[in-house]
């Protein structure tokens, strides 16, 4: 699919991969809504980015903002893809160093905004998309970001390995489920990345995390992140796929 011409939204786009591939869509000539939290850096970057880029304020949880989202990109022109990078981690164990069980509101609210946004974010692009015209062969292609987490979680990480493998457990269906509308599914799965959650740690411990990669052992870069998702949207044959994008590394327990 060629995203000239064409609205994308990006979710998580005021900040690490989502902003990264917010920066590559519009210099690929798509109109960008970009929706993040309130008091996210998104109205900054979107004035930065020029009048092809727009800030929508949004919760992917809440239906009626995500509908808010989806407006403002139709408005521009044909919403052809979305790319959904917003989420994040929250360590929690089991059982606490007491033996005092965990806890299931913070396990019940990182499913929600990791899964469960993820859900809400599809079902309504997917409604979107599927008025379009058909554009040699295909509607719309959606970008889930899942984790390396999904298949090698962390201890203290079962919220959130739960939720990504959630994702990388609905894409497939997901892409089945749309081929009659001629939308596509894929989903990208990072490994450690130089994100501003790590761009806090100190030097010495960043460079340790990325020598745990083995090939290129580095912190993976949000524009790697950004040119997969635009060659995902380009290649009409990537569909139901969940792509590692990780330098080989399998995480150990802790």
């Amino acid at each position: 699919m060629n995203i000239a011409g064409n609205s994308a939204v990006v979710t998580g786009g005021a900040s690490g991969l989502g902003l990264a591939t917010a920066e590559r869509l519009v210099r690929e000539g798509a109109f960008v809504v970009i929706a993040d939290l309130p008091g996210s850096a998104g109205v900054q970057h979107a004035e930065r980015l020029g009048p092809n880029v727009q800030f929508v304020a949004a919760d992917v949880t809440d239906s009626e903002q995500m509908t808010g989202v989806f407006d403002a990109a139709v408005a521009r022109a044909p919403l052809r893809a979305v790319v959904h990078c917003a989420g994040r981690g929250g360590a929690l164990r089991i059982l606490d160093k007491e033996g005092n069980p965990g806890s299931l509101e913070h396990f019940e609210g990182l499913i929600r905004l990791n899964l469960v946004g993820s859900f809400n974010v599809l079902r309504l692009a997917a409604a979107r998309m599927a008025r379009n015209d058909v554009v040699d062969g295909e509607r719309g292609v959606f970008i889930l970001t899942a984790s390396v987490a999904a298949y090698e979680g962390q201890i203290g990480q079962i919220p959130y390995a739960s939720a990504k493998a959630g994702i990388v457990g609905m894409t497939l269906v997901a892409a089945r489920d749309l081929a009659a509308r001629l939308i596509r599914v894929c989903t990208i799965a990072p490994g450690i990345f130089d994100t501003p959650i790590l761009a806090r740690l100190p030097e010495d411990v960043r460079r340790s995390l990325g020598a745990q990669v083995p090939h290129p052992a580095r912190l993976g870069r949000p524009e790697e992140f950004a040119l997969l998702a635009s060659q995902i949207i380009e290649n009409p044959m990537l569909n139901g796929e969940t792509i590692r994008l990780d330098g080989a590394i399998r995480m150990a327990p802790r």
